[in-house]
This record gives structure tokens, sequence and C-alpha cells, in this order.
């Protein structure tokens, strides 16, 4: 009988976004497959160091202490299953509860999200993240980092607003007719729930899996990160009303960089569509980019 993952946050990740493969990559982009294929093998019983993603797939899985399977984590790689046993044996050398996995043997595997039936897809690979945003399914390029944050069990996940949570509507009125124009078109706008963006969906989970704990004990908190401000917030805190999706903490920074609100926060992983937003990020938390909306097209 098949398995269905109903109420189940999938999340599916690369394996150069849970491991360290910049060695292994480096053998491929210098010297070829068959070199690398031969590197993976000799080294297959040698665990791969922790990639950026690494801290937050293990506090995703340790929820499934508390309540049986209410996140699934599933292995998307271009490796083939001979070079993919070495993912696996770093799988079963950390301990990480991940048993799905598809080996795609130098193929995209963006096309596997929906057969697994993924929520969530954080890639190293920006193409890979493009076309699964473009099939409707929420999705990061990970960017690289040595940032960690691992003084809490507590699982913590910041986003931006619009183009993320939200649609990229109100980004585009800022972008194509300015700052004052924005400000009051939202004003005037401030009644009308925002249509949601390629990441309303994963909030949604979170927030049903925070359901089940008590609202002072859960082991997930949220936050959204916005650089709106006065008098374009209340359209933010009306939407979210509207959508009765919580969210724990919200900072509208007008401007104000971003990077010092998130290492405040702790943040295991921060979404932002802005690449200059991001790269500013990356040095004080994992930041996931989200190449979606008028800032990437």
């Amino acid at each position: 009988m098949a398995t269905r993952l109903d109420n189940t946050l999938v999340i599916a990740i690369s394996s150069r976004a849970l491991f360290d493969l910049a060695d292994s990559h480096r053998v491929f982009m210098e010297e070829g497959i068959e070199a690398y294929c031969r590197y993976q093998i000799a080294h297959e019983n040698d665990p791969l160091e922790t990639g950026v993603a690494y801290p937050m797939v293990r506090k995703f899985l340790a929820l499934n202490r508390d309540h049986a399977q209410q996140v699934e984590i599933v292995l998307l790689s271009r490796n083939s299953a001979d070079t993919g046993l070495r993912i696996f044996n770093s799988i079963e050398h950390y301990e990480l509860g991940i048993s799905r996995a598809a080996f795609t043997g130098g193929e995209s595997p963006w096309r596997y999200l929906k057969p697994f039936g993924a929520e969530l897809f954080l890639s190293a690979d920006p193409d890979d993240v493009r076309r699964a945003l473009e099939s409707g399914i929420a999705a990061a390029t990970i960017l690289p980092s040595r940032v960690e944050n691992t003084d809490s069990e507590r699982l913590k996940i910041a986003f931006d607003g619009d183009a993320v949570l939200f649609s990229d509507a109100a980004e585009q009125v800022y972008q194509s007719e300015g700052l004052a124009r924005f400000s009051a078109s939202e004003k005037k706008a401030a009644n009308e729930p925002l249509p949601g963006g390629p990441f309303k969906p994963v909030l949604a989970a979170l927030h049903r899996i925070q359901s089940a704990y008590p609202s002072d004990g859960s082991p997930i908190r949220t936050a959204l990160i916005t650089a709106r401000a006065a008098p374009a917030h209340e359209r933010v805190i009306r939407t979210l009303r509207a959508w009765d999706i919580r969210i724990d903490e919200s900072y509208f920074l007008g401007g104000v960089d971003k990077g010092e609100f998130l290492r405040t926060f702790g943040a295991d992983i921060f979404f932002d569509d802005q690449s200059g937003h991001c790269d500013s990020a990356r040095q004080f938390v994992p930041t996931g980019h989200v190449p979606h909306g008028v800032s990437n097209s």
C-alpha cells in the first residue's frame, strides 16, 4: 500500500544544500564526471561535512519526536545512485531521519517535487529553484554562508514580505512609481488582503504544526522582517489576520538593514526575494534567495 503524507510538511533538499560538497564539486568542474565518480566512490565511507541547511534540517526532523511525521525531508540529487551512496552514508552517520531520495544521474531533479508532494524546495542550483517556483512550489537558492545559529533547539524561520509571503503586486507599484505612491496605494488598500506569494503555503504549514503545541511552548518561531514601514504596515497585519495564520514576530524596518535584526532573532533560515538583501543577510544567518517577482524579472 502506498504511503500518504497528508498533513505532513514535505521539504525537498538538494545534497549540496544539506552537505558541503565543495571538494567533490571542484573535482567535477576541473576534471569531469569520470573523475568525480571515482572520487566519490573512493571516499564513500568518509562522512561529508555539514552544509548551510543542515542545522535547520536537524531541527525540522526533531519535531517528529513530539508528534510523528510532522515533517518529511526528501533528498533530491543529480548524483547517480552509485555516487550518491556517500550521501546516504553521511545521512546515516549524522543519524538524520531521511529515507526518501531521488538520484537523477545528472538530470535536473526539480521535476520530482510534485510526485513527492513537496511544499518547499531548497537547492544550491538557481535554475532548479526557478523551475520549481514556476511550477507553483515554494523554493529558494541556499546561499554560501558559514554562519550557524545553534544556540537554541527552537526552529526559527524568518520571511520577507512582498514577493515571498505576499505577491509582488505592491512591489511592482513601488518599483514603477516610487515610495510615496506605494505608501498611498497601500494605505488606501489597507482593508484588502494581499494575494498570497510563493511561501504562503509554507507559513500555513508551520502554523499548522505550531497549533499542536501550547502557544507558549511551540518549538517553532516565525518572523516577518520587511522593509515596509507605516502606513504600509497595516495591510500586512490585516492580511495575516484574514488568512488566520500565526506569525510570532514582525519587524517593519523602513529600509534599515535586516542583518542585525536577523542575528538578534536567531534565524535558522531567512527567505528574501532581493539579491542585495540576501547578500547582506547571509553574513548574519543562513539565507535562501527566492528568485520570484518583479525584482527578479
